[in-house]
């Protein structure tokens, strides 16, 4: 029978769950979760809608940093029953679908195997034994023996998941997953580590590296807190290359390591947020979910904004049914950014802002008063809104024969989104600012 978990239970805030002792969290991968919606022509297809009945939905994250333990956050905020998941493995991944043999480990909560979450709310496994290192690939494998309902769900994951009939939890292999695919991660929120990580590190960009209960003794130190990536589809990755982990929070995290700073980094950005208004396709807006999903992430130390750009280039859009798009002030926008470097400082937290780039023949954005509404904003942003660091976007990635564009080379092809090279470039100039 599940464990019935009770809402007052899976609303304690995570990043407390850990405080004190030798055993504090730190988020090594978490990503904004929102309302399912269908699947469309450019974001591909998704499982959201229907959810899933008697299926293992098999789904592949990169830590970004490593720990001797680890315990992985769901989400079923915006489910519209009660969600019953029958069991869930976590391990080591392999090639696609594989996960590597003998690191598969049943997650567990209250110590049972199933638990019945109530809609709403949201849902930390108990800690497990389980080695892993900063930039390793871990594959969490969920069965739900009766139908979900509609998914909470993150859309724009860039990364392969796979779906099964019947229960594949302790299924290392792959045949069973032969069948569609998604690039969306469904109810998963984050992965938390603590403890001594393992001596090496996975390979960047590498298909899984040796990680899980390999038995390697532990060299280095534990991550000294989390770095939160915060914003739209910029920061999300729309426009780089899908399975590739080069959205520019993933080669932060990347630099970092190289650099021998221990400091974990999560990518909470979400395609089509705005900051100030709310969609039921795009997440909630930026000064409302940045309360969640940065300041609740565990071990938090520092946030880096880069959000405005669908409130400016959108203002105006009728509903398309994702919601009224209206027209902002550049006071509205910059307003917005100070609500939330205050709300990180009340907390201690360090906030980097990041200024909004060209945007110049990007269809429907591009209109004499959006560009002068976005100027407005990033002089503002430059002349000071309480961050305790700035990189200026705009500057760095504007053609230098036409500054209101992007520069052709970190292009993603849409003259608003940056490809690898652009999102490689914003990494290290974030990296330089970091404390």
């Amino acid at each position: 029978m599940a464990a019935i978990v009770s809402a007052a239970v899976l609303a304690v805030p995570v990043g407390a769950a850990g405080s004190g002792g030798s055993q504090d969290w730190s988020a090594a991968w978490a990503t904004g979760v929102h309302h399912p919606v269908p699947s469309n022509d450019w974001d591909g297809p998704n499982w959201s809608v229907d959810g899933f009945n008697g299926e293992s939905v098999r789904q592949v994250v990169r830590v970004s940093a490593g720990g001797s333990r680890l315990r992985v956050r769901f989400s079923h905020r915006y489910g519209s029953q009660p969600l019953r998941l029958t069991g869930a493995t976590v391990g080591s991944s392999g090639p696609g679908a594989t996960v590597r043999p003998g690191t598969l480990r049943p997650l567990t909560f209250g110590h049972r195997s199933s638990v019945t979450v109530p809609a709403g709310a949201e849902l930390v496994s108990d800690p497990v034994p389980f080695e892993v290192a900063a930039l390793d690939r871990v594959t969490v494998t969920l069965y739900f023996a009766g139908s979900t309902g509609p998914a909470t769900f993150h859309q724009g994951g860039l990364t392969t998941s796979y779906r099964a009939a019947g229960d594949r939890r302790a299924d290392p292999g792959d045949a069973a997953f032969g069948g569609a695919t998604s690039h969306s991660w469904y109810y998963l929120a984050g992965v938390d580590v603590s403890g001594v990580p393992p001596r090496a590190a996975g390979r960047p960009g590498a298909g899984g590296g040796p990680a899980g209960p390999s038995g390697r003794t532990g060299g280095s130190l534990g991550a000294t807190g989390t770095v939160v990536a915060f914003g739209d589809s910029l920061t999300d990755g729309y426009g780089t290359t899908p399975d590739a982990d080069n959205r520019y929070p993933d080669r932060l995290a990347e630099r970092l390591v190289a650099q021998g700073r221990r400091l974990g980094v999560v990518n909470v950005g979400i395609n089509g947020n705005k900051l100030l208004a709310d969609s039921p396709c795009y997440g909630e807006r930026g000064v409302t979910r940045f309360h969640r999903d940065v300041l609740g992430q565990p071990g938090v130390r520092t946030a880096v904004v880069l959000i405005g750009t669908n409130d400016i280039g959108g203002g105006g859009f009728p509903d398309f049914g994702c919601g009224a798009s209206p027209v902002v002030t550049a006071d509205e926008v910059v307003d917005g950014h100070r609500a939330l470097v205050r709300a990180a400082h009340r907390q201690g937290i360090e906030v980097v802002g990041l200024t909004i780039p060209p945007m110049k023949g990007a269809f429907g954005y591009d209109t004499p008063a959006n560009e002068a509404v976005r100027d407005r904003v990033n002089e503002r942003l430059r002349a000071g809104v309480g961050y305790d660091a700035l990189v200026d976007l705009d500057r760095l990635l504007a053609d230098p024969t036409d500054p209101d564009a992007l520069r052709p080379e970190y292009d993603a092809g849409d003259r608003l989104h940056v490809n690898d090279a652009g999102a490689e470039l914003i990494a290290v100039e974030v990296a330089r600012v970091l404390r």
